[in-house]
């Protein structure tokens, strides 16, 4: 046999059952974590299932056995990848011309289209990739980097598959919204009587007050916070997002959901954004017309006003208080808290009930095109319909804001009084306006019945915010 023939037959011997090795692993992998992938899945968690089982990732609960196992598996495709890759750079007979051409039809019967990486590996072929496009979704699994047309693959599939369920997407903020945490050594004098009265972290789901030493830090669930939850289920696929680190929102969700029913892993912190003070829902796997955000602080939403339900804040502590300039004693100090009945929460729950109900009991044939933000926009509009308001004496800073509050809510705001005017917002008894509105039996109310109407949805009870005459 001549040197040329026996060149040509060890390549054949050797490089052809690597191609159909390689191929089979690609399939594989490819069927993994393309077919396989949350296209069938009901939610987002499924995709949580499918990296778990299939790459074994490095998450903080893997075994360093298990991401060896696994990281070994990726590099060895890596490396067949490479050997066949490499027969491109032959030349020579006819022959050899033959190989190549036939390996290169092999390769690329299916090109890797590159849906995300693990690492810095592709997690459908295992080619290494520069790691820098996509967005990385490090609380679902850490190391994983999703690039935007299969989040948008993603968020199409679980959208249609939630829509057929009745559901939307509720993303939820921890502090002052769900819960209010402090120190330990930020508790007051007056609230020492709390460290007496915490329940046990044995059963998290029977109390409310809890003192973790290990964070040196006590927390306290807001009134209706379970039941809330257990609705709130029925109706939305459910996030947490915190600008807490990541080990802090954990540990709120294991209070807040210490059977994992709400959230599993969808447990959004600091640590998982993509903007510095900022949160946005770029590293949530839903549609942004299908997402409802419930939050205390509007400026952390600036790119999602139109999804932000505001939400009147939770002090139960002094230090929180004391971060937002309240001169005034804690609930915890009076001993006291908010109504589980007839508080933020559970006025809130109907907000969301109705916005639900709209969304998906009249409109039932058109639903992919639906936008819960119009939905919700069209639900604001009727708290205050019907209102016609004249300012008076407000402080400048403010009136924009306030106006603007009026407006979405749907009242009609005028420069100056006349016949249709229902109610005068002021400050001071004292002025043109205010005199002329207790004379012709208008409402005469301080700008809090405007921001109380905001934050319950729901037009307040006018005599609750009577103006007190100056002495």
């Amino acid at each position: 046999m001549t040197p040329l023939l026996c060149f040509q037959f060890v390549v054949v011997c050797v490089l052809i059952p690597l191609v159909v090795d390689f191929c089979f692993v690609a399939c594989m992998m490819q069927m993994s974590v393309v077919t396989d992938s949350p296209v069938h899945s009901s939610n987002s968690d499924d995709f949580i299932a499918f990296l778990d089982a299939e790459l074994g990732a490095s998450s903080p609960e893997s075994s360093p056995d298990k991401e060896a196992e696994n990281e070994d598996e990726l590099e060895s495709v890596r490396i067949k990848r490479r050997k066949i890759e490499s027969t491109e750079d032959m030349e020579g007979s006819t022959s050899e011309g033959i190989i190549k051409q036939n390996l290169e039809t092999s390769i690329k019967v299916d090109v890797c289209t590159h849906p995300g990486s693990f690492g810095s590996m592709c997690i459908r072929c295992g080619q290494q990739l520069d790691g820098k496009s996509g967005v990385t979704f490090g609380y679902i699994h850490k190391g994983l980097r999703l690039h935007d047309e299969e989040i948008s693959r993603l968020r199409n599939t679980d959208m249609k598959s939630l829509l057929c369920r009745k559901k939307l997407y509720l993303v939820l903020d921890l502090d002052h919204t769900l819960l209010n945490s402090t120190l330990l050594a930020h508790l007051s004098s007056e609230e020492s009587h709390l460290l007496n009265q915490t329940d046990s972290l044995r059963d998290v789901s029977k109390g409310s007050l809890f003192k973790l030493e290990h964070m040196h830090m006590m927390t306290k669930l807001r009134p209706f916070v379970r039941s809330f939850l257990k609705e709130a289920t029925e109706m939305f696929e459910m996030y947490i997002y915190t600008m807490g680190d990541r080990p802090y929102a954990l540990e709120m969700a294991k209070l807040l959901d210490p059977q994992g029913e709400y959230f599993n892993a969808k447990v959004i912190s600091r640590d998982d954004g993509t903007q510095k003070h900022q949160k946005g829902l770029d590293v949530v796997l839903g549609q942004e017309s299908a997402v409802l955000i419930l939050d205390d602080t509007e400026h952390a939403w600036l790119k999602h006003k139109d999804n932000l339900i505001l939400m009147e804040r939770y002090h139960f502590f002094a230090s929180s208080c004391r971060q937002f300039g309240f001169n005034c004693k804690s609930l915890a100090e009076l001993r006291n808290d908010e109504d589980e009945t007839d508080g933020a929460l559970a006025k809130i729950l109907k907000v969301l009930k109705q916005v639900h109900c709209t969304f998906f009991d009249k409109h039932e044939d058109d639903l992919v095109n639906r936008d819960v933000r119009q939905v919700l926009s069209s639900v604001r509009s009727e708290v205050l319909s019907g209102c016609v308001i004249v300012f008076s004496r407000i402080f400048h800073g403010v009136l924009p804001s306030l106006r603007k509050m009026a407006e979405q809510m749907g009242a009609t705001c005028l420069a100056e009084v006349d016949p249709s005017v229902t109610h005068v917002v002021a400050t001071d008894t004292g002025t043109e306006k205010s005199r002329w509105a207790v004379k012709e039996n208008k409402f005469l109310v301080h700008p809090r019945w405007i921001e109380a109407a905001n934050y319950f949805w729901e037009k307040q009870p006018e005599e609750n915010f009577i103006i007190k005459k100056k002495q």
